[in-house]
């Protein structure tokens, strides 16, 4: 692509509970995608927010007697201050679907999918999960019950709502799909979303009755309605560039840039066929790739989520390890697009190897070594990327570019046992300084490639080599 304009966002979690590792996990690697674009020279928006709709929030409002405004008031702050937290970019956007202006988008995007025939009313009569926010067919339950929220009833719904005309869209797709042999990744994922659409879409439901689910954004021409909570968020993407009225922006990096979404795979649908068929349905340019994540399980392999009650509050994690060490964590020890399992022990395990003993210790080391032996700080110039940390990136494979910085480390670590600068240097001093040297120059290289993974910890690297002396503290101590 030649425009060097980069969109990417993250999915909307619904504010119904406090953020988790879940959110953590895809908003690190979003940002850690966004942070490698703007070093690559492209001009980035970044997206995140949070979805505040629907059955599932206005349950939670009544649950705990307070308007469903307040409710979500309440609780965006604990998703906004994810900002701090992780150590995301300052240039993040973040968007709510209660804005004002995303409300009326959301109307406008209605109003241009029924002017151009892909919305009608039919009698609706479904089983449907709360928790998915998604109807149900018989083929997708076991035991009766959603896999993913088994610990919920399904609902009965029998009304009258309006529909889109999913099922118009599946030639559309399959072309889509065709022409871009990377649209979804990973393959896999791929894979699963081509077989779902090749096996026949059916319409589906985009209201409920205002007199028996009013927490929604009202249907224009219509005060019986509110929209389905899937079809108010998804036109979030395209809000939060000021659509429909803001084209300057809108064109600049939804029309002539890349974009990008992250979604877990339980997002696989909605992010890759039903969004995408309403964006065809309008006319605009669908998604360049949809990256899916796969879940974060605890133990026994079961998925952590909020209606379960087993997950891990990111905060907890930053207060006791620090916020690198979390997203080292997410970017490193998780697999990029299966499920991989979490528990505190993995977590301290892999702090103690890679953080505390690996780059920490490695960086003191040499910046001892620099601090006793050298006369000044060692000049550093700016590298290329190499082609494995590159191509790593391009594909969303982000466990794979850690890898790459990790290996570098290693080898640092390798040359340091085999040459022992810190006794050459009593023997043959001009050898010894210059390894150190070379030392001090590889630690400058682990740093820029860092930049976008851990960016508190490269620019103490970086810190600590204009100084020519070790961080004042470890960059990350030992937990026993």
């Amino acid at each position: 692509m030649s425009s060097k304009n980069f969109y990417i966002t993250t999915t909307l979690p619904y504010v119904n509970a406090e953020p988790h590792l879940g959110h953590a996990l895809e908003f690190v690697r979003a940002d850690t995608v966004a942070r490698y674009k703007k070093l690559q020279g492209y001009e980035v928006f970044f997206n995140t927010g949070t979805d505040e709709h629907g059955s599932k929030i206005q349950e939670r409002a009544i649950e705990q007697g307070v308007d469903p405004q307040v409710y979500v008031d309440e609780y965006v702050v604990k998703f906004k201050d994810l900002k701090e937290v992780l150590g995301l970019s300052s240039d993040l956007h973040f968007i709510r679907t209660t804005d004002a202006h995303h409300v009326k988008a959301a109307q406008e995007f209605w109003k241009q999918v029924k002017e151009k025939g892909y919305i009608y009313k039919k009698q609706y009569k479904v089983k449907y999960c709360v928790g998915c926010e998604l109807e149900k067919t018989d083929s997708e339950l076991v035991d009766g019950k959603c896999v993913d929220h088994s610990n919920r009833e399904l609902k009965l719904i029998d009304e009258e709502n309006y529909f889109f005309k999913f099922s118009e869209f599946q030639k559309p797709l399959l072309k889509l799909y065709e022409k871009k042999s990377n649209f979804v990744i990973p393959n896999s994922r791929f894979n699963e979303i081509k077989a779902f659409v090749e096996r026949g879409l059916q319409d589906f439901s985009i209201s409920r009755l205002k007199s028996k689910m009013s927490w929604g954004v009202p249907v224009p021409d219509d005060e019986e309605h509110v929209m389905y909570v899937w079809f108010d968020a998804l036109v979030n993407y395209i809000s939060t560039l000021g659509w429909p009225e803001n084209k300057d922006l809108f064109n600049k990096f939804w029309v002539e840039g890349e974009t990008v979404q992250y979604a877990g795979k339980d997002n696989l649908r909605q992010q890759s066929a039903m969004w995408q068929a309403m964006l065809l349905a309008v006319g605009i340019k669908p998604t360049d790739h949809v990256v899916i994540d796969g879940f974060v399980t605890g133990e026994g392999g079961v998925k952590m989520s909020k209606s379960l009650g087993n997950v891990v509050r990111p905060h907890d994690l930053v207060k006791e390890y620090g916020t690198d060490a979390l997203r080292y964590y997410c970017l490193r020890e998780l697999s990029p697009f299966e499920d991989s399992p979490f528990s505190i022990e993995l977590f301290k395990s892999a702090y103690n190897a890679n953080l505390a003993n690996g780059i920490g210790n490695l960086t003191s080391r040499i910046m001892k070594m620099a601090e006793t032996n050298l006369e000044s700080p060692v000049e550093i110039s700016s590298i290329d990327f190499p082609k494995e940390y590159v191509d790593a990136f391009e594909n969303f494979d982000i466990q794979k570019v850690a890898h790459v910085v990790w290996n570098k480390i290693s080898l640092l670590d390798q040359k340091i046992q085999e040459t022992q600068p810190f006794k050459l240097v009593k023997t043959e001093k001009e050898k010894g300084i210059q390894i150190i040297t070379e030392l001090v120059q590889g630690l400058a290289e682990v740093a820029q490639l860092l930049e976008p993974l851990l960016p508190e910890t490269a620019q103490k690297i970086k810190q600590a080599i204009k100084a020519n002396k070790p961080p004042a503290t470890p960059l990350f101590a030992r937990k026993d």
